[in-house]
């Protein structure tokens, strides 16, 4: 659609408070530049109520939606995407795309057109990115508004504020400075991973943020290992992004090579798709809806990118959980790096925090800790929790936005040193410590790398395994996870700062690290 004339006075003032979208400044601003570009054409993502709630997960996973069934009973109702469609372009703005089920509206305008429906001034900015790098962004403060007759219809408004959102869990260091390192398959006999399935006829999808892979550095890698690589890994486009090798190797690249050779090395016979999105709240969420959309829905999506929940408006955490929830919904298990620095998350104001999205209840939230074994025989010298630091520590703690699911209300225990029992943090674990890391293959480079990064993959590739051995999908997995904590080799040394390791969960490694035996034998034996 083509962009319409400037509304009328009355249209534009008819505005109330969009509730949940007020943001703070960037942190480490380092130059402001002026106001955005007005005629500038940026894109945004609008997120609309639910016809009816998402029934919440109980003591078994439920069975799967389809994607007709989710948009009929929890998505957007044609009557509301009618008025938005029609408001916002009413208002000047170019309806992209409108889709019912995952309740979301892409829009495009100008600046000054989206600046004015949503009752806001964008600037350009400067700012220091999740990793240190200098990122020039479009910025804004407070809170946003909505048309009038769109109260209570739109719940998010994301992607006026474009600075980076996330940051990739993960820590490198050169393969010849590791102490210990493990190649995925060496992990797959020491966790007892279900031997001859390699994930065919699954799909596990990767989110990344930004980087890339060539196939080349994959072909040598798994040529290395002496295996067969990966039938399929394809990159997709999100909102404009793709897939861009050789800018990052201690950054990004890192992290998509990582991802890429944990899942390819453990199922290289399922299809792995690798969304590649923005690093804004808008790309991140648009990146996770394409992902547990796609026909076929994937059996696992692996997120190995996060932030600590206060660096999140409260309009996109609840998006973001509503995402993964139809996620779960579809029948798709959703793991998620816990982070890696420690119970404060990498806060400077003295207090814990979980990363989001781990902390979502419908994330399975992967925690890390230090391995040592003889990949040989497979058998665990010892295994405790990865604190090398508070900067090079598993995430681990409470949430201070989402309650505590009922799936997990009986083992938090007395943990939480005031006793507020927010969702517990992360849910399960496997090696993340750099000094007893991952060997991969970086833009031509062999590295070790950590961190709760690698977790979510090899959390993913098990899932998928799991639902080839059993032929079925689980959707949100933790209900049969906690119901059978002895397929765990529970963590009871270390602590990640704030918290310590116990017997059963905590909030350092959740449940422990797995034992895929047995945890394949108790998921068939059913209740």
């Amino acid at each position: 659609m083509s962009e319409h004339t400037n509304p009328t006075p009355e249209h534009a003032e008819s505005r109330v408070p969009l509730p949940g979208s007020e943001r703070p400044a960037a942190a480490r601003i380092q130059n402001t530049l002026g106001p955005a570009n007005p005629a500038h054409r940026i894109e945004v993502t609008v997120i609309l109520r639910r016809q009816e709630p998402l029934p919440e997960a109980s003591t078994e996973p439920a069975q799967p939606l389809t994607r007709e069934e989710l948009a009929a009973r929890h998505g957007a109702s044609d009557a509301d995407l009618g008025l938005a469609t029609e408001t916002f372009t009413r208002l000047g703005a170019e309806v992209v795309e409108a889709d019912a089920a995952s309740r979301r509206i892409r829009l495009a305008g100008t600046v000054e057109v989206l600046s004015r429906i949503f009752g806001t001034s964008l600037e350009e900015v400067t700012s220091s990115g999740p990793h240190g790098h200098d990122v020039t962004h479009r910025h804004r403060t407070g809170g946003l508004e909505i048309p009038a007759e769109l109260d209570g219809v739109v719940t998010a408004v994301l992607g006026l504020d474009d600075r980076p959102q996330a940051r990739a869990q993960f820590h490198a260091i050169p393969r010849a400075a590791s102490g210990t390192s493990y190649t995925p398959p060496e992990l797959a006999r020491i966790y007892n991973f279900p031997a001859g399935g390699g994930g065919a006829g699954q799909t596990v999808a990767i989110i990344e943020l930004g980087g890339g892979f060539a196939q080349s550095d994959l072909d040598a890698y798994f040529a290395e290992l002496g295996i067969t690589g990966p039938t399929v890994v394809r990159a997709v486009g999100v909102d404009g992004a793709a897939n861009h090798p050789g800018q990052d190797p201690t950054g990004a690249d890192g992290e998509v090579l990582l991802d890429i050779e944990v899942v390819g090395a453990l199922v290289p016979q399922a299809d792995i798709p690798v969304y590649f999105a923005p690093n804004t709240d808008a790309g991140f969420l648009d990146a996770i809806i394409n992902a547990s959309h796609a026909a076929p829905a994937p059996t696992s999506i692996s997120i190995s990118w996060g932030q600590s929940e206060d660096d999140w408006t409260a309009q996109a955490r609840t998006a973001f959980d509503q995402a993964l929830a139809d996620a779960t919904a579809l029948g798709v298990t959703v793991t998620a790096a816990a982070g890696d620095n420690g119970s404060a998350d990498g806060a400077t104001d003295g207090k814990d925090h979980a990363d989001f999205p781990a902390s979502s209840p419908h994330a399975l939230a992967c925690g890390g800790t230090r391995l040592d074994a003889d990949p040989a025989t497979g058998t665990i010298t010892s295994e405790t929790v990865w604190n090398d630091g508070p900067h090079s520590a598993t995430g681990g703690g409470y949430s201070d936005t989402f309650p505590v699911p009922a799936w997990q209300s009986a083992h938090h225990g007395g943990h939480h040193p005031t006793g507020t029992k927010g969702r517990g943090v992360p849910d399960v674990s496997a090696v993340a410590d750099p000094q007893t890391g991952y060997k991969v293959r970086v833009d031509g480079t062999d590295m070790v790398i950590g961190g709760t990064s690698a977790v979510a993959p090899l959390w993913a590739a098990l899932i998928a395994l799991l639902a080839e051995s059993t032929s079925r999908t689980f959707g949100q997995i933790q209900p049969l996870l906690y119901r059978n904590k002895a397929a765990f080799r529970d963590i009871t040394a270390g602590n990640n700062g704030t918290y310590k390791a116990a017997a059963g969960w905590d909030p350092c490694t959740g449940l422990g690290s797995p034992d895929g035996v047995a945890l394949l034998t108790a998921i068939s034996a059913g209740p």
